[in-house]
């Protein structure tokens, strides 16, 4: 073998030999990086059940303080009729506010976004088959124009300071995310929210020719609508003292 051969053969060892290490850096990279990955989902994962579990805990501590509150006020009223009467008008209050859990009789809304028959859809007509914040607003301001004396969606007590956002493609009640399929429940005078809601050319009946579909509004005697979870926080409303 001349010079020239085992130069030219030298070479191709030396090309072998640095594609090799050039894989072998690129595998551990990867190798590294999937293991980075790996362990950042661990530890967002334990974070996420920690808070979880602080949030039960919590939960749990006020649903007993709650308890104890209430077992309290029932002793001292036992043999009291002045506070007996400012009991029940904290209930009666409370009530008011949406703080406490009812029943009654009224209509209960199931909507669900719009699907399209069609393969080719333009982002105006998906958008137009969607149940947005907007059309929430609508559908709660007809009933309490028909005098829905409390309203619940998806599980979220409605307020005099709820608030129905939408931030991207999410809509919040509350703060808290909610999505298709809605269920509206209302507690009222069935005759005038069921009126009020299925007249021709109510919002509900504008969203169905949108597209969005609308697959059912019942009366029911029995519906249960959970209180408000939330805190209630006036941030600019202040009693006026009386001189």
């Amino acid at each position: 073998m001349n010079k020239k051969e085992i130069a030219i053969t030298l070479g191709i060892m030396c090309l072998v030999l640095t594609c090799a290490i050039v894989i072998q850096i690129k595998t551990m990279n990867t190798a590294n990086s999937t293991a980075s990955q790996t362990l950042r989902d661990n530890g967002l994962r334990d974070n996420v059940l920690k808070w979880k579990e602080k949030t039960d805990n919590l939960s749990q501590e006020l649903k007993t303080a709650e308890a104890e509150l209430e077992r309290v006020r029932i002793e001292a009223t036992q043999n009291d009729t002045t506070a007996s009467a400012k009991e029940e008008e904290l209930k009666h209050n409370n009530t008011l506010l949406g703080l406490t859990n009812v029943t009654g009789a009224g209509i209960v809304i199931e909507l669900q976004d719009g699907k399209s028959g069609s393969s080719i859809l333009t982002v105006e007509d998906s958008s137009d088959k969607l149940v947005h914040n907007d059309d929430l607003m609508s559908i709660l301001n007809e009933l309490r124009n028909a005098g829905a004396e409390a309203i619940e969606i998806n599980g979220q007590r409605i307020i005099n300071t709820s608030s129905i956002t939408c931030e991207g493609n999410i809509i919040k009640i509350n703060g808290e995310r909610i999505g298709s399929p809605f269920t509206i429940k209302a507690i009222g005078s069935q005759a005038l929210l069921y009126g009020q809601i299925i007249r021709s050319g109510s919002y509900l009946e504008l969203m169905s020719d949108r597209g969005v579909n609308v697959k059912s509004v019942q009366q029911q005697d029995d519906i249960v609508i959970n209180k408000y979870s939330g805190t209630i926080n006036y941030k600019y409303m202040k009693t006026v003292d009386k001189k």
